[in-house]
């Protein structure tokens, strides 16, 4: 898969796709439906697969001090549509030339001109230009007079009534409720960074731990989990993850702090993925060094439970 980061200047290889436009952040099962549409074009024209996504989220742009909301990086967005068949991924800036953009200037000058799509999926809440002053039925004006297709995906909710969206994976992590998040996903959510060093208190009770910076990641409950982490090389390995600020040694900044059961070695400056896969307590403070190691054993033991399942 091709990642393109502009939608200026293209060759007429990287232009004719059909795509699927969206933030698309978490490409959670309602995603996943926005973009089969904007397969089943491409199959029928004989046209690259595409993804129009935006870099950063436009409520970064608009919100430059807003609290900490995605749900991935964009390297995890392209590993995530990978295996959907995405043949391109059109990263565009959104700077302020895009915010500037009408409805109708972002359909012609963007989507018509700039990557000469073949045809546009969107999802049924869809809206574009300044304002967000377009529509999918705006779109699909635009695209008869422009002469690309338009496909509108219709909300899709499990029969139990799981909503399937950005807004409710967030608020499943915020209540650590993480079935519930993987479920709307279609995969455990996972926080990508990299090593970095800490106070390294944990190696002086035998738990040495991978530190991680939250960056722009929205902050999940805070608490222990029992975690799966990806290295680098491929492997993996269970463990258990303390996510937050760790009041019995406060810190600035929340921050994860991940335990690999039976590794040793060095990860420091490697990226990791971090599965957060069962919320197991809250953050606690303790009466001393030996209650703390007491607890992270259980803890241990709790994790190790929660992961034969998993």
């Amino acid at each position: 898969m091709r990642i393109v980061r502009d939608w200026r200047g293209l060759s007429d290889a990287d232009r004719g796709a059909a795509v699927a436009v969206g933030a698309f952040d978490g490409v959670h099962r309602g995603h996943q439906a926005v973009i089969a549409k904007a397969r089943a074009a491409a199959e029928r024209l004989g046209v690259p697969l595409g993804v129009v996504s935006f870099g950063p989220h436009p409520r970064r742009w608009f919100q430059p001090d807003a609290a900490p909301f995605r749900l991935m990086t964009a390297d995890q967005m392209a590993q995530a549509l990978a295996p959907l068949g995405v043949d391109v991924l059109y990263l565009l800036p959104f700077d302020g030339e895009m915010a500037g953009m009408g409805d109708a200037d972002f359909a012609q000058r963007v989507l018509a001109q700039g990557l000469g799509i073949r045809h546009a999926a969107v999802g049924f809440d869809f809206t574009f230009g300044k304002g967000r002053s377009g529509s999918p039925e705006a779109l699909r004006t635009y695209g008869e007079r422009l002469g690309f297709g338009v496909s509108v995906a219709q909300r899709i909710d499990d029969a139990d009534g799981l909503k399937l969206s950005s807004s409710a994976v967030r608020e499943a992590l915020k209540a650590a409720d993480m079935a519930r998040a993987a479920a709307i996903l279609g995969r455990p959510f996972a926080i990508r960074g990299e090593v970095i060093h800490g106070d390294k208190r944990g190696r002086t009770i035998g738990v040495p731990t991978a530190n991680i910076d939250l960056g722009d990641y929205m902050r999940p409950a805070y608490g222990v989990y029992a975690i799966r982490a990806q290295l680098p090389d491929g492997r993996t390995f269970d463990g258990v993850a303390s996510l937050g600020v760790r009041p019995m040694y406060a810190l600035q900044t929340p921050l994860l702090e991940a335990w690999l059961f039976d590794f040793d070695g060095d990860l420091y400056g490697q990226t990791l993925d971090v599965q957060l896969i069962a919320w197991l307590r809250g953050e606690q403070t303790f009466d001393g060094l030996d209650a703390l190691k007491a607890q992270i054993e259980r803890d241990a033991a709790a994790a190790r439970a929660a992961l034969t399942t998993s």
